[in-house]
């Protein structure tokens, strides 16, 4: 491919850098490559000519700031946390142009993004989770192994508090389920996670029922065809488990996580233990679920208080 001569030519390549060099998901492309047009069209309104791909390294930090508040106003203007969203693709469109097409900006860092407050984790209720994971067994189109294999999996995330990608990262090797499991989570961060009986139970009737023979280092949760189960695969089995249960849509996997520090803590544990088994590197993360507990608190008083 020649070298890029315009910037929007600059944005093609970058776009086909993600794609085929960092496998990034459809879902990413089209959400940076929406924010890179925008952000080329822009500066060219604001500089009144055609942007070459070299001229971008031109771009000031006044710019950049100049286009976040033309996204922050107009009829639709964007939130604080899409806007912080669009400046994070801007930042990694100005890292490729530096290191593949040698046109560095400096002045991309001296912009900061506006401040996103991190919203409460929304998870479901007990009955609910419960609801999720004993729902797979009511799908007729499912073959019995993998009506076991997803309520083990969907097990691991509320019985252990696990994210996906640490439940589909377990091995062959690592079953049958001991009643400490070690987990390497986010950063390399490795936990002790107890495991209830639940748990174990769960990944054994998994286990007894899988048709594959499973080589000790080997994935341990597999897909119809026999190759690694996905993150994907969870999510949409969880999408439709909730379509069927009439739960909304922040009823996710991760909130399966989320229930479980969040009803751990309605039970009197205490934040520090949380976040040992979640594996936060920080206490401010963890007290997140505070709110939560707090929320739910105050909605039983408004609830069954008779002044309330």
């Amino acid at each position: 491919m020649a070298a890029p001569v315009t910037a929007a030519e600059a944005r093609t390549a970058w776009l086909e850098h993600l794609a085929q060099e960092r496998r990034a998901s459809p879902r990413t492309l089209e959400a940076y490559g929406f924010a890179a047009a925008r952000y080329i069209a822009f500066l060219e309104h604001h500089r009144g000519e055609s942007l070459s791909a070299k001229s971008l390294g031109t771009i000031t930090a006044g710019e950049v700031r100049a286009w976040l508040a033309h996204l922050r106003s107009g009829e639709t203007p964007l939130s604080p946390r899409s806007l912080s969203q669009a400046l994070s693709a801007i930042r990694t469109f100005h890292r490729f142009l530096d290191r593949r097409l040698d046109t560095p900006n400096a002045a991309i860092a001296l912009v900061r993004g506006p401040r996103v407050k991190p919203g409460a984790p929304r998870p479901v209720t007990e009955d609910q989770a419960l609801g999720l994971i004993a729902e797979p067994a009511l799908d007729p189109d499912r073959e019995d192994w993998e009506v076991a294999r997803d309520q083990a999996v969907l097990t691991l995330l509320y019985g252990c508090g696990l994210r996906i990608s640490e439940a589909l990262s377990l091995r062959r090797s690592d079953a049958p389920i001991p009643e400490q499991l070690r987990i390497t989570g986010k950063g390399s961060k490795t936990r002790i996670v107890p495991t209830l009986p639940a748990v174990r139970e769960a990944v054994d009737a998994y286990l007894a029922q899988v048709p594959f023979a499973l080589g000790p280092d080997q994935p341990l949760f597999r897909a119809k065809r026999g190759g690694a189960l996905s993150p994907r695969h969870v999510q949409a089995t969880v999408q439709n488990l909730r379509s069927r249960l009439g739960l909304p849509a922040s009823a996710t996997p991760h909130a399966l996580r989320h229930s479980f520090a969040t009803h751990l803590l309605g039970a009197g544990a205490d934040l520090r233990s949380i976040q040992e088994l979640l594996g936060h590197a920080s206490l401010s993360t963890t007290q997140r679920y505070t709110e939560v507990d707090a929320a739910a608190l105050l909605s039983a008083y408004a609830s069954a208080h008779p002044r309330a």
